[in-house]
């Protein structure tokens, strides 16, 4: 028989050391020569009272303590691996199997495994790395289920280095064409980051199951790469493969970044086919979606109809409402599952505090606040105080805000001075804003929306030197304003424009109806806002220059090809600026469309010549 090789793996996982323990029985152990020695059947009733003990802790910390009182010998390899597979199976803290693991007197591959997989499974998982340099040191061979446990592991820890080495070792040990260790090594390079990488693994695959379409899509969904996720999904159905709940979730996912209504609606049918319309997760997801579509009737309707509800669902709906403009029924929501009994989370109280900044509840935000802190202890996050420092921005109160950032408890971060700058450049708080802006310098140096905002507040106190000074520091920084773009869904397809963007098949027709627009709107009285483009250019370039803005066109498009009355919904990457909030406001008036905007910061819900935010964004 061919002796396996050992082999050093310790260059490659020094860094994750094992936890010290100490083997808390063996003192207690007997040995050969003990009087006590438990006969070959009491080991075997133990083994079978371990095999059949269930889910339940208790009963395998009884089974446990009568082992121990009954002499058995713990450091047996079948009993210290049936009790180490039944703590892992529960998930039970670490430590506890790891003690009896140390005790092992010879551990099989099996329980060496377990152990990986314990650590891969729970919240510390760089030990399972330093398992398996140990295993393979001690000259255990790893077999077919050692591999996927450790790229479980990898894949938390999010090391591609790692990951490599493993990928390389698995085709080396010739398991590479296992589906299991594949749909591993899939989940790795996606939860890396390197989802091309995940994707072109996939495409070598010669049998490809639902769960590497799921870790594919998945992957793609939460890697900014939400259209490549849905032409997965789309070779998937001409694959024949049937979607399961992940792929839903990941959908309803892919489908809320991108305001793709209609195709989740789809999604919400065929779970609605398959009977997922009972499974708290993907209820959840699907509230989540509607509510980041703006679509908030919607979503009420599914949490209204979910036969269960956690925390999460109620979360889900309270930031739902608070972002979308309905502050006060976010709300009385709040009041509402305080009155279930339900425990309220910090993410609930983010939904609570953005709905009070959103409405001006002043007094109501700090009570709430206070009632976070001493009522049901929790400890205010950054994101908590970023709301307190946006509710006082709001509401004019822009020295108080200052005043409160001196005095935060945390070291505010780029966010939070950022929306100081941004309630300076809304109220004239010129010095101010300079500070604001220095202080998110020296924190996010390259983010140019800060230098918009700055040239904003320039531009409104006709600073028009300053504002060349700023632009030509951005050039000289190497600084680049983000393209914005509007995504639009029509027709089963998602469609992005870009300012001044004729990239479209039917652009004149787009451009036609963007000078009907243009021209109904002035006949309302609509004046292009042009205060904070540059001085130097003639008054028709400013407006010209205003009028191609990707909202604009986005806007014009859906008017010319949907139906009277149809919801008009738009995401936008950037903070919408304040012609196109005007504009539009008009044009849902004036079109008799309700005109949903989804931008960089909130919703923006206009009918009927106004708008959900109050002129506030």
């Amino acid at each position: 028989m061919k002796k396996a090789k050992c082999t050093s793996y310790g260059s490659m996982f020094s860094k994750h050391p094992l936890p010290r323990t100490s083997c808390f029985y063996s003192t207690n152990l007997p040995t050969s020569s003990s009087p006590h020695k438990p006969e070959s059947l009491l080991v075997k009733k133990c083994i079978f009272l371990l095999q059949n003990c269930g889910s339940s802790k208790l009963k395998l910390r009884q089974i446990h303590a009568f082992s121990i009182r009954h002499g058995v010998p713990l450091n047996d390899p079948d009993i210290g691996k049936h009790l180490i597979y039944n703590l892992v199976s529960l998930s039970a803290p670490m430590s506890y199997p790891h003690n009896i693991f140390s005790c092992i007197r010879s551990s099989n591959v099996f329980t060496w495994n377990t152990m990986i997989r314990g650590y891969a499974e729970s919240e510390t998982p760089e030990p399972a790395l330093e398992l398996y340099r140990q295993m393979r040191a001690s000259c255990i061979q790893p077999d077919t289920h050692t591999y996927p446990f450790l790229l479980k592991a990898v894949a938390k820890l999010a090391d591609v280095r790692i990951g490599e080495i493993v990928h390389s070792t698995v085709i080396r040990n010739g398991y590479d064409s296992l589906a299991f260790v594949q749909n591993s090594l899939l989940h790795m390079y996606a939860a890396c980051g390197l989802v091309d990488c995940a994707h072109k693994a996939f495409e070598l695959m010669s049998e490809r199951d639902i769960v590497a379409w799921n870790s594919v899509i998945n992957g793609f969904a939460l890697n900014g790469k939400p259209n490549e996720a849905l032409t997965l999904f789309r070779e998937m159905g001409l694959e024949g493969v049937k979607p399961d709940g992940y792929t839903v979730l990941s959908l309803l996912s892919v489908c809320a970044e991108l305001g793709a209504l209609a195709l989740g609606r789809r999604v919400h049918v065929y779970m609605v086919k398959v009977g997922l319309t009972d499974n708290l997760h993907v209820n959840n997801a699907l509230l989540d979606f509607y509510a980041k579509c703006g679509s908030i009737r919607e979503a009420r309707k599914v949490f209204d109809e979910m036969k269960e509800r956690n925390a999460v669902s109620w979360s889900s709906l309270i930031v739902g409402l608070a972002v979308n403009g309905f502050g006060e029924e976010a709300i009385e929501l709040f009041k509402e599952m305080e009155t279930e009994e339900l425990v309220p989370s910090e993410v609930t109280f983010v939904g609570v505090l953005y709905a009070c900044s959103h409405c001006g509840m002043v007094d109501e935000g700090f009570s709430y606040f206070k009632r976070m802190k001493e009522k049901y202890g929790i400890v205010p996050k950054i994101e908590h105080h970023g709301c307190i420092v946006d509710l006082l921005s709001r509401a004019g109160l822009v020295k108080e805000a200052y005043q409160y950032i001196r005095n935060m408890p945390l070291q505010p971060n780029a966010v939070i001075w950022r929306t100081l700058l941004g309630a300076c450049a809304m109220h004239g708080h010129l010095t101010l804003g300079e500070y604001a802006r220095a202080q998110v310098l020296k924190l996010e140096p390259g983010y140019s929306g800060d230098y918009v905002l700055l040239s904003n507040l320039y531009a409104s106190e006709q600073r028009w030197s300053d504002v060349h000074i700023l632009r030509r520091k951005m050039l000289r920084d190497g600084v680049k304003k983000i393209p914005g773009y509007s995504l639009v869904e029509f027709g089963n397809h998602v469609y992005e424009f870009l300012m001044g963007d004729r990239s479209h098949p039917q652009s004149d027709q787009i451009y036609a109806m963007l000078a009907e627009i243009t021209k109904r709107l002035r006949l309302e009285g609509y004046a292009p806002h042009t205060e904070n483009v540059l001085a130097d250019i003639e008054e028709e370039e400013k407006e010209n220059a205003l009028s191609y803005h990707s909202e604009k066109i986005a806007v014009a498009f859906m008017l010319l090809k949907t139906a009277p009355g149809t919801p008009i919904r738009i995401v936008k990457n950037l903070r919408i600026c304040a012609d196109c909030h005007l504009a539009i406001k008009l044009t849902s008036k004036v079109f008799e469309r309700e005109i949903i905007v989804r931008d960089q910061s909130r919703f923006h819900h206009f009918r009927d010549g106004f708008c959900s935010c109050r002129d506030y964004w």
